[in-house]
């Protein structure tokens, strides 16, 4: 486990992956048992009825809940899963995904995450809640 959460090594591992550099994802906190990752709403990721796509949702979820275990685990982490219940059609000008950990232990780390969306004016609006495990791997085997 970590004492400190290093913020400027989660920004390089979230810039490291090239989905989310497609979506335009930014982690905005990263601080000692949460993480928050914000992408902003564009047509391109819509799905048929102009509201953002459950899977632009479900990444945002999979990713703020891995960072915030990141934050007393250490970056070398996986998803073991997670669930999420979509509560209204996402809609808005950006996406905001707000995760905490429940509880940390040696080998798994749970977290819960809110997904809001807000709108040009400001307003926050809950569209989806997600809890997730992420497995906490043994170190490689030197040979």
């Amino acid at each position: 486990m970590t004492d400190v959460p290093d913020p400027a090594l989660a920004r390089k591992v979230l810039e490291a992956q090239p989905f989310s550099e497609l979506l335009g994802a930014r982690l905005v906190t990263f601080e000692k048992g949460e993480a928050t990752l914000e992408l902003d709403i564009r047509d391109d990721l819509r799905q048929q009825n102009g509201f953002l796509h459950g899977g632009v949702l479900a990444y945002a979820a999979d990713n703020a809940l891995t960072f915030a275990a990141g934050t007393v685990a250490g970056a070398r982490l996986l998803t073991a899963g997670f669930t999420i219940d979509y509560l209204r059609p996402a809609e808005g000008t950006l996406l905001r995904a707000r995760a905490q950990v429940v509880r940390a232990g040696r080998s798994r780390v749970v977290c819960r995450c809110d997904l809001s969306t807000v709108d040009d004016d400001g307003v926050e609006t809950l569209c989806a809640v997600a809890q997730g495990t992420v497995a906490v791997p043994e170190p490689p085997q030197k040979t």
